[in-house]
């Protein structure tokens, strides 16, 4: 493989960040901009919320059928959050790397710790909330959590946060800017593609 080949290969993004900072989001308009980029479905026991489509956003799934596929070895890194089982399948990964475009695996801070060690040379990005204050209007405009749930989610998101900058690049979500949160994340895709020497990943 040639050098001019190394610096076009895709790249594989782990983007993760504390609930509700807006990941989904920021992956939407990427999408709807023409970035090639795309989304492998990741695995939960959650319910789907409003506009997430079964194969799509995640593979919605019974704990029984969740544990099923750890058991099989299907899953890059698991983990449970807030009562609910979350994973990353690895045919769900292995098809998105055969469609040229930028991978993004979206997961939480401990489905990113858990991948780190396992895709040595993907570009991990944490998003990052304004404020907390920012972090709680998110949460409440998604309607899917109580008031407790979003105040135990909110005291977490600090450690979360912390734990990501130890090895993730920070991107700060820009409230009412998300064209110019959407072009930090270009440029930084735009910077890792064209790295002397990067090598394209493979699983």
């Amino acid at each position: 493989m040639n050098d001019s080949t190394t610096t076009l290969a895709p790249l594989v993004i782990v983007l993760t960040g504390p609930s509700g900072v807006g990941k989904d989001v920021l992956i939407d308009r990427l999408e709807a901009l023409g970035v090639p980029v795309v989304r492998p479905a990741t695995m939960t026991t959650r319910a789907p919320r409003v506009g997430e489509v079964e194969a799509v956003h995640h593979y919605f799934v019974d704990r029984e059928t969740f544990l099923r596929n750890v058991d099989a070895g299907e899953l890059l890194e698991h983990a449970e959050v807030y009562g609910n089982l979350y994973g990353v399948p690895r045919k769900s990964v292995r098809q998105a790397l055969t469609s040229g475009r930028h991978v993004i695996i979206r997961v939480d801070v401990q489905g990113a710790e858990s991948l780190r060690p396992l895709l040595n040379g993907a570009l991990f990005l944490s998003l990052e909330p304004e404020s907390v204050d920012a972090l709680r209007h998110h949460l409440e405009a998604r309607g899917s959590e109580s008031v407790e749930q979003i105040e135990r989610r909110l005291s977490i998101a600090r450690d979360e946060i912390a734990r990501a900058r130890s090895f993730c690049v920070a991107v700060r979500n820009i409230e009412g800017d998300l064209d110019a949160t959407v072009q930090a994340v270009r440029d930084l895709i735009t910077r890792e593609q064209a790295r002397p020497g990067r090598i394209p990943l493979s699983l």
